[in-house]
């Protein structure tokens, strides 16, 4: 079985007694998401024949769903498009060629643990090791978390990497997702950043305000506020109907803290392939005050391929869209390639 870390926050240490009188709601919420293939389906009213597929999947994959995230999901209806994203199949165990467990071969570029350099300018940093929601096209899905879950002490070296290369100037949070860790871990973290005298940026790559927008809380809003880095939230989200408005809310705390909103998003059979759902995700966004940035083709991941879009249709959609959108709200589409120096555009 494939699994990823139990979610749950990341500390330096145990959880102090005044920590866990206080857990925040987020912290609850993350607790208690859907854990199970039986409870997923029973909470959706999804008929027993989707039972043995999803866990088929499950053991490759665990689920999991949180409430907030589940409450925008329409029962009863197997093919809506945000439980597909989060739906097991037996497909995915499945093994079609050229789908394999590092896409982009992320385990060359990992001179550090916790930390992947592949492209100039920037490093990505492996913040937590969790996810609030396990999608089930994640291009990490088989990634070694267990190797790449630095303690305060192991992170010692992945920053004294930083400040010994001169030309890096932006560090990027990733995971999981780096908003499953604890404030007091992120606060620690990006301190550590700060103190390094040629990193102008700080972005984050989070699918945690969509998921549980009430992670945007203000223990959050306290440490990004303050950060003297220029601050880029690139947001996970794949269709309109994930932004409902307690993540517009979301959003806008975001901004007000200073930070730039993006959006990268995936190509999905079943999701968003099609003008009509690309075109109300672009436009939802904006209202949102995120811009459009990447449409991501699938990463060839071994136990997605079943969400696989072509890239000649890929590329047909594309060019519908423009005819129907302003440019400003086209995202680029983009294939990432192993030991290229840059996205792929497509």
């Amino acid at each position: 079985m494939i699994t990823r870390s139990p979610a749950k926050v990341q500390t330096s240490g145990p959880l102090l007694a005044s920590d866990a009188d206080e857990k925040a709601s987020w912290q609850r919420q993350l607790s208690q998401a859907i854990r199970s293939p039986e409870a997923l389906c029973r909470r959706l009213g999804l008929a027993p024949a989707w039972l043995p597929g999803a866990a088929q999947g499950h053991a490759l994959f665990e689920v999991c769903v949180p409430e907030a995230y589940l409450a925008r999901i329409t029962p009863g209806d197997p093919h809506d498009p945000l439980l597909r994203q989060v739906l097991p199949l037996a497909a995915e165990g499945e093994m079609p060629a050229g789908f394999v467990s590092d896409p982009l071969a992320e385990a060359a570029h990992t001179p550090r643990r916790g930390l992947i350099h592949k492209y100039a300018g920037r490093v990505l940093l492996i913040a937590s090791p969790t996810c609030a929601i396990n999608c089930r096209y994640c291009f990490r899905r088989h990634f070694p978390y267990d190797a790449n879950a630095p303690s305060r002490a192991q992170w010692k070296d992945s920053l004294n990497y930083l400040r010994d290369d001169l030309s890096l100037h932006e560090a990027i949070l990733s995971g999981g997702d780096p908003l499953a860790a604890s404030d007091r871990q992120l606060a620690w973290l990006v301190g550590e950043l700060e103190a390094i005298p040629h990193l102008k940026r700080l972005r984050i790559h989070t699918r945690l305000p969509a998921v549980i927008p009430d992670r945007i809380d203000d223990a959050l809003l306290d440490w990004l506020a303050a950060s003297r880095l220029q601050k880029v939230v690139v947001l996970h989200i794949n269709h309109a109907n994930e932004i409902d408005d307690a993540v517009v809310a979301a959003c806008q705390r975001l901004k007000a803290a200073g930070a730039t909103l993006l959006n990268q998003s995936v190509l999905l059979r079943g999701v968003n392939d099609s003008v009509d759902a690309l075109a109300a995700l672009s436009e939802r966004l904006f209202e949102a005050g995120v811009l459009p940035y990447y449409l991501h083709v699938l990463d060839p991941v071994a136990g997605a391929a079943h969400f696989d879009v072509p890239d000649g249709e890929a590329r047909e959609l594309v060019a519908d869209l423009r005819k129907v959108l302003p440019g400003f709200l086209m995202p680029r589409l983009v294939r990432e390639i192993p030991g290229e120096a840059s996205k792929t555009p497509l």
